[in-house]
């Protein structure tokens, strides 16, 4: 028995330049699937780490507080405040962050606004989906 396979490559056309970024022109009709790319927003990674950094500044005793953070860091203590609340964040949410793959709702003014304790409801709101299934949330 003999089986006809047909096949066809689709070739681009050129390229089109576009806000500094190169794009591929496909032929009409033509699917131009292509993955979603990493969406790795470096405000909200700094944002998180810096929480974070703060974080360990306030358990180890290097501050005291919130205000002695501030002014070290000649900012307002308001916002040190807000940027320490992202440290309480459902870890899946921030792992999403940090690797891109968080949802296009998902800012860094949205996280800085209150947002429940329990990390499920965090995730149901920021539609994240979990990445490991051991983590009890």
């Amino acid at each position: 028995m003999v089986y006809k396979i047909d096949r066809s490559v689709a070739i681009a056309d050129g390229f089109l330049e576009a806000g500094g970024r190169e794009q591929v022109i496909v032929p009409n009709g033509v699917s131009s699937w292509v993955p979603a790319r990493a969406r790795i927003d470096n405000t909200m990674v700094k944002a998180i780490a810096r929480g974070f950094r703060w974080r360990k500044f306030l358990e180890s005793g290097v501050y005291g507080t919130v205000e002695e953070i501030a002014v070290a860091e000649k900012i307002n203590p308001s916002y040190v405040s807000r940027v320490l609340r992202l440290t309480l964040l459902a870890p899946d949410l921030v792992e999403a962050i940090l690797d891109g793959r968080q949802s296009a709702n998902i800012t860094l003014a949205a996280l800085m606004k209150p947002f429940p304790v329990e990390w499920e409801k965090q995730l149901r709101a920021h539609d994240v989906k979990v990445m490991n299934s051991d983590r009890a949330a």
